[in-house]
């Protein structure tokens, strides 16, 4: 009987036993079948994530050409920033003064996707011509209407003012000019050095000072300013380097320059320059950019436009290229030179863009002194 009843308990334990272990296979069947489930999902969401990735990098193409005017030593390293963001590998053109010829007589089959550099009258005129396309960049928002298209054709991207500069060693503060007009008095006769007519500076700086001129006077007046102007030119450079060298040297004592590359000679390259900003306002030239119209890379230009007015670009750009930002926005954040305080020249730069062609030609042709070009032997 007693045995019995032992083997009852004992059965009855087992029973228990089997159903406790029947219980914890199945919870723990159900764990696995959970963690298959988010893992899955998970999969799936990367699967979807990659996707969309791969999309969108399909909207890049694998290459953008850039045409410039810009130092190359700049383009290299937005070359390298863009790249390194987007993936696309940047070709790039330094085209100086032949910039805008080479994108207008390309119109018809564009071989480029950005056209880099050069002053608001030129993008005005090319634009007029039909060369570029419309782009929304999304931080155009910020720009005065002044640095930008209305039609969003082409912006500005930094602000150069143009002023001059002496060597200290050659000529005292009290006998510098202190103004525009001051070029042209025949004191200075031999004593001054500029860029050629390849200088996209130099040339909105001859159209700028016509224009001003002849607001203010009169068109013979203007022209009158320029032939004493070259009278006073030693020579005409067209490399930026080989003027600041000529300055340096004490070749002439005078010149003018936008005023990133004077900071730069004077504080990096130890030259014994100073600056003057000229009473009647610094020529303030707005360095812009374009999509081209039917661009190769059309993708790539876009994302291109968007990359190079963001803030991380221009604040790299300012601190490693003394490039000033568009924008007074991340100025805090840029070398204290740009918060130099200037006025601007009065300009017209509608006038300057209707007019610029014809007078750049009157400029080179009637009144430059082919004798005093230099050219670069670099």
């Amino acid at each position: 009987m007693k045995k019995k009843f032992l083997l009852a308990i004992v059965a009855g334990l087992m029973a228990i036993l089997l159903a406790s272990c029947a219980g914890g296979t199945q919870s723990s069947s159900s764990a696995a079948s959970s963690s298959d489930a988010d893992a899955s999902a998970s999969a799936s969401a990367s699967a979807s994530a990659s996707a969309s990735s791969k999309d969108a990098k399909t909207d890049l193409e694998d290459t953008l050409v850039i045409y410039s005017t810009h130092p190359e030593e700049l383009l290299e390293s937005i070359a390298d920033q863009f790249t390194a963001e987007t993936g696309v590998k940047v070709e790039f053109i330094n085209l100086k003064g032949e910039l805008a010829d080479r994108v207008r007589s390309e119109k018809a089959n564009p071989q480029a996707d950005i056209m880099f550099g050069g002053d608001t009258a030129t993008y005005m005129v090319l634009d007029e011509e039909g060369c570029f396309a419309e782009t929304k960049p999304s931080w155009a928002a910020n720009v005065d209407a002044d640095y930008k298209a209305a039609n969003n054709h082409w912006f500005g991207t930094y602000r150069t003012p143009m002023v001059l500069f002496y060597n200290t060693q050659t000529l005292d503060a009290a006998n510098a000019p202190t103004d525009w007009a001051d070029l042209s008095d025949p004191k200075y006769k031999d004593q001054i050095v500029t860029r050629d007519a390849k200088s996209s500076s130099m040339r909105s700086t001859i159209a700028a000072l016509v224009q001003n001129t002849m607001d203010k006077s009169s068109e013979e007046d203007a022209w009158n300013y320029i032939a004493g102007l070259n009278d006073n030119i030693k020579n005409y450079y067209n490399s930026g380097s080989m003027m600041f060298e000529a300055i340096g040297k004490g070749e002439a004592s005078i010149s003018m320059a936008v005023i990133n590359d004077v900071f730069k000679n004077r504080d990096k390259n130890g030259m014994p320059l100073e600056m003057v900003i000229p009473a009647s306002g610094a020529i303030v030239i707005t360095d812009c950019v374009a999509q081209i119209a039917d661009a190769p890379h059309p993708g790539a230009a876009e994302a291109f436009m968007e990359f190079i007015g963001s803030d991380a670009c221009q604040i790299a750009n300012a601190n490693d290229h003394n490039r000033m930002p568009i924008t007074d926005a991340v100025l805090d954040q840029c070398p204290e030179w740009m918060q130099t305080q200037f006025t601007a020249l009065p300009v017209d730069w509608t006038q300057v863009s209707e007019n610029q062609s014809a007078w750049l030609d009157k400029w080179t042709t009637d009144y430059m002194d082919a004798n005093k070009e230099v050219a670069s032997d670099k």
